[in-house]
């Protein structure tokens, strides 16, 4: 089995709009079973939405708006990146940096009405995740305070794809014999941002916190409603599950025994 370590880059916008961010660029790095790197994949995308980058996406990675203005569109170079993909024949294990780099590959792929089997199907790791269990961190850190924290040198550019695919390549190889791989995930679709999670996670510190029993309709009323939409009822739904299973962790941790208390004695902390 190889090891891919994906990375990508995507446009982004100044103002609210109902068009989503796209992949701009594509960069790959393939290691063999014993963690020799010996292929890579790099492509620019052309956007359909927001294909003139604005300031801040030109300054951060560097690309200059001549070669997006050239680049192929995303179903010509994924389709490419499939076919080199598929050039390990013992099959793949994805490795990311978060999982952000998957959510928008799928997104474009189902943008763009392409097939996104291959995705669902093919494991990936988040590498970022499994460095913080290693190391025992709490907060999520950059590409490059990981180098910096393994005490390796930089070879690539980083906000370019393909130079913090290289990077991510060093931690891994870095790290590797410290990693749980057992910890593989497979992609599965969410509705909920880490935004709205996190709002749930407050709120039922806050209502424990004035001794009442947080429920759900609470929650969506003292911290959703006029605020957060949830128009959405897969988002609801998600939202829902999430609020029971974090209520269950924190009153399994919490001494408070509160008590049910009307909602109009609700406060916001």
């Amino acid at each position: 089995m190889d090891y891919i370590i994906l990375d990508i880059e995507f446009n982004g916008r100044k103002f609210a709009s109902e068009h989503p961010m796209e992949v701009i660029e594509i960069g790959a790095v393939r290691l063999d079973a014993s963690l020799r790197p010996v292929d890579e994949f790099t492509s620019l995308i052309k956007p359909v939405y927001f294909a003139t980058l604005n300031s801040f996406i030109k300054k951060k990675t560097g690309i200059p708006q001549e070669e997006i203005d050239i680049a192929p569109r995303f179903p010509k170079v994924i389709s490419a990146f499939l076919r080199w993909l598929d050039q390990s024949p013992d099959g793949v294990l994805l490795l990311t940096w978060g999982g952000e780099d998957m959510k928008r590959i799928i997104q474009d792929t189902r943008m763009h009405k392409l097939d996104d089997t291959y995705w669902l199907k093919t494991p990936y790791y988040d590498l970022l995740k499994g460095l913080l269990r290693a190391r025992g961190l709490k907060n999520d850190i950059s590409v490059e305070s990981a180098m910096e924290l393994l005490g390796l040198e930089s070879a690539g550019s980083a906000h370019r794809a393909l130079g913090d695919a290289r990077m991510t390549a060093d931690i891994f190889r870095g790290i590797y014999g410290e990693l749980d791989l057992d910890q593989v995930k497979y992609y599965k679709d969410t509705f909920s941002n880490a935004r709205e999670r996190k709002t749930v996670k407050i709120a039922i510190k806050a209502i424990l916190a004035q001794k009442i029993i947080p429920t759900w309709e609470l929650v969506e009323e003292h911290y959703f409603t006029g605020k957060i939409p949830l128009d959405d009822p897969r988002k609801a739904e998600e939202l829902q599950r999430f609020f029971a299973a974090e209520l269950e962790k924190a009153t399994s941790r919490s001494a408070i025994s509160p008590s049910p208390s009307p909602a109009n004695r609700l406060s916001q902390s």
